[in-house]
């Protein structure tokens, strides 16, 4: 009798059906996989690639033209010395050939970086599809340019590595007549959202079944014109994803930073202390631009030092970092990108234990050293362990702890290095901690000071 009563409650709550208002939509569980990865890999890629200028929104800095924005003339003046007058945005399509396009070494840089989810652009505001779109004919990958079904490859490709496929969807697109007629109106119609983003994103999620949907593009209008609430339950009721997929909080004006499975709240958002809800740091490796530059320069990239800090801060408050890298026309990730993927891989091998699944602690950043972010995770027979990643090594090697409360049981070790550490508790609270030789530790960076049987180390803020 109990296992049928356990059976009934299982199958009640496993149904549940979400109806499209915000209250029934946030009260959707979070599927735990997305906390326990912590990070992922970001791909804007379409063919603001080939001119490789300013950035990917290339096509609308060249229409806008703002004398004061430095941006826009840019690219205005790249089209004057290089194009023809009468050159359109348009033509640059057969040019994005992508032509040493390979799917499967794209999957193994991506794991080789020790991300856990990947999120590609299928269609970013020019209205560029990376599918053969059944609403876009002549302006998707199959039909101009790769003649190729790069979302297809990509998602057969990432069945083969332990990285979950994801999609990011700009609803908007600058130009099309659809939506500028809708706009015209004031929104009163919905002529776009009928017969071109609704189903082409019902075809995304049932053609390709990613576990990531990350919107954009909402922000000149409401949720209502976009019809969201009724997409987000149908994603979450009956689609072929509807128990595995996140969604983040791009759908509809005023929307971000309040709803969604996770919230992003801005570009780059990184508030540096712990958030109520489940966000995202989505940034990107090049500082000035999501897509590809061809005339980008070494100090443009971000240093590991700096991509570590930016992790580490992340996840220490809660969030998730999607590190973000543009691909060139040709297909490839430049080298300085996999360069930094590859070295996040690497201090990822060593240190993955204060990463993966890892939760906040009470405290985020160190009350005595800035240079400390902690993390923390709950172990059955353990208790509470604490992570500390230090950003700064000490030239004398001790490094001053305030907020940790040790106890004579306590133990203190470094990820990478297999002595015990050597500790002084301090009057009050807080440890000092005796660092081994910099030159002997399997990290190089960002440090990790892994604490065990801490007083008062239990969680309540998460």
């Amino acid at each position: 009798m109990k296992l049928l009563l356990v059976w009934v409650f299982f199958s009640f709550v496993s149904g549940k059906r979400y109806t499209p208002d915000w209250d029934s939509l946030d009260s959707r569980p979070l599927p735990t996989w997305y906390d326990e990865a912590k990070i992922g890999v970001f791909m804007h890629w379409g063919p603001y690639s080939v001119p490789g200028v300013a950035s990917e929104w290339f096509w609308f800095q060249w229409f806008r033209d703002d004398p004061n924005n430095s941006g826009d003339q840019e690219v205005v003046e790249y089209m004057k010395k290089y194009y023809s007058p009468d050159f359109t945005y348009q033509q640059f399509g057969p040019e994005f050939r992508a032509e040493f396009f390979n799917a499967t070494q794209w999957a193994e840089i991506v794991a080789g970086s020790g991300a856990k989810y990947l999120v590609f652009t299928s269609k970013h505001h020019d209205g560029f599809s990376n599918w053969p779109s059944s609403r876009n004919f002549g302006w998707n990958s199959r039909d101009v340019g790769p003649k190729r079904d790069i979302i297809g490859e990509l998602a057969d490709a990432f069945q083969n590595v332990d990285v979950k496929f994801g999609l990011y969807h700009s609803l908007f697109e600058w130009f099309n007549p659809l939506y500028l007629q809708d706009k015209k109106n004031n929104y009163t119609t919905q002529n776009f959202v009928d017969d071109k983003i609704g189903p082409e994103l019902r075809e995304l999620i049932e053609k390709y079944k990613p576990q990531v949907l990350w919107s954009d593009g909402e922000w000149e209008a409401e949720d209502v014109y976009w019809r969201s609430k009724e997409f987000l339950a149908w994603l979450y009721n009956d689609s072929p994803v509807k128990d595995t997929i996140v969604s983040n909080d791009r759908w509809g004006r005023g929307v971000m930073c309040k709803h969604g499975d996770f919230f992003t709240c801005s570009d780059r958002y990184n508030p540096g202390v712990l958030q109520p809800h489940k966000w995202e740091n989505a940034m990107t490796i090049d500082r000035k631009s999501w897509g590809h530059r061809r005339n980008m320069k070494i100090e443009d990239i971000l240093s590991i030092e700096e991509l570590l800090e930016t992790l580490a801060m992340t996840i220490s408050c809660g969030g998730n970092m999607l590190m973000n890298v543009g691909p060139n026309s040709q297909g490839t990730i430049e080298p300085i990108f996999q360069e930094r993927l590859r070295q996040v891989g690497d201090w990822l091998k060593v240190n993955g234990e204060a990463v993966y699944g890892s939760i906040p602690w009470k405290v985020q950043n160190d009350t005595s050293n800035s240079k400390v972010w902690y993390t923390a995770k709950v172990d059955g027979k353990q208790g509470t362990i604490v992570y500390g990643i230090l950003l700064d090594w000490p030239e004398d090697r001790i490094v001053k702890l305030g907020s940790p409360q040790p106890n004579t049981e306590t133990q203190v070790t470094m990820l990478g290095w297999t002595t015990p550490l050597e500790w002084k508790k301090l009057p009050g609270s807080g440890l000092t901690v005796m660092l081994p030789e910099k030159d002997h530790v399997q990290s190089q960076g960002a440090w990790v000071i892994r604490l065990e049987g801490l007083d008062g180390a239990g969680n309540s803020v998460w």
